[in-house]
């Protein structure tokens, strides 16, 4: 298993520049409708009632990357230094945009989840840049590898991630609640509509990305289902066992838990293409196929856990 998936970091993926604007296009669309939800009473939410956010961010930015890089670790004789990087890279991201949305199907706490949402959102400029290089440092260290690949991955240019997530998030973020502040009546009409665009633009982001590398899929597929089911479990697991170990009530309790087990991939997966970051003739394979595929199954086992609380009486 292992020299099969060593062989998957070693494919040149077909990828032009045109597909990155598509993705940076699309991944601002996203964003942009983030935003349209959050406005500043849900800041103040986080003033007044301080505990859940606090419990949700430290479950998401410190608990999963943490628990992420333990199990990568461990399965560092089966699977790649890549591999373990994409996990780390994905765990290193903020909430996904379709949170929101699966935490109302699950009956939670909507407004903590969108607060959680602008939280994560404005953190990651930051945060998403130093949690991969520490915590790929860390398994980098335990590895002890010498493979050129790893080092370079590990030697990114931080200003360089740091100016890219900016740009991904922040500018569309601050177009999307400035134009909810300015026009609040249209945002109220367009905001269902845009949250179905949203998703729809997600699942074709991740879809484009495979498209021109299908083969590459179908041979490699059983191994990345495998290592991103053991990974999405453990974050669901971390934000539910973390929020319970707070005894925060039962809405909140789901809601922490979807939020930390639904990572926005998509900014992972973008990033892999910018060449400032990752040059393109690193092997990035293994994390580039994790990223991906966290898009598309974050999403249909977030909609299980939501579908199993909704019968839950209100």
């Amino acid at each position: 298993m292992l020299q099969t998936l060593k062989e998957l970091d070693t494919i040149q993926l077909n990828f032009s520049t045109e597909s990155l604007y598509v993705l940076n296009i699309t991944l601002a669309l996203i964003m942009f409708g983030v935003a349209l939800e959050i406005k500043m009473k849900d800041f103040k939410q986080v003033v007044q009632f301080p505990k859940p956010v606090i419990v949700g961010i430290i479950s998401q930015f410190v608990l999963l990357p943490l628990v992420t890089t333990v199990v990568a670790i461990l399965l560092r004789n089966i699977i790649t230094p890549t591999m373990a990087l994409g996990m780390i890279l994905v765990a290193s991201c903020p909430g996904g945009n379709i949170s929101n949305c699966i935490t109302s199907l699950a009956k939670g706490n909507s407004a903590l989840s969108v607060s959680l949402t602008a939280f994560s959102t404005l953190f990651a400029i930051v945060i998403t840049p130093l949690n991969f290089s520490f915590w790929g440092g860390v398994f980098n260290d335990v590895y002890n590898a010498k493979a050129g690949a790893l080092i370079r991955a590990l030697e990114i240019d931080g200003n360089e991630m740091f100016r890219t997530v900016a740009l991904l998030l922040g500018i569309p973020v601050i177009l999307g609640m400035i134009f909810n502040h300015r026009m609040p009546n249209l945002t109220r009409r367009i905001i269902q509509p845009f949250k179905i665009v949203s998703i729809v633009a997600f699942m074709g982001m991740v879809v484009f990305a495979f498209a021109n590398n299908y083969e590459y899929f179908v041979l490699y597929i059983k191994y990345i289902f495998l290592i991103v089911l053991i990974q999405n479990f453990l974050a669901f697991s971390t934000g539910y066992l973390f929020s319970g170990y707070w005894r925060v009530n039962h809405k909140e309790r789901k809601t922490l838990t979807i939020e930390t087990g639904i990572q926005n991939s998509g900014l992972a997966l973008v990033l892999l293409f910018y060449p400032n970051i990752f040059p393109s003739d690193m092997a990035i394979g293994g994390m580039v196929f994790i990223a991906a595929w966290w898009g598309i199954w974050h999403i249909l086992a977030g909609l299980a856990v939501a579908a199993y609380w909704s019968r839950e009486k209100a």
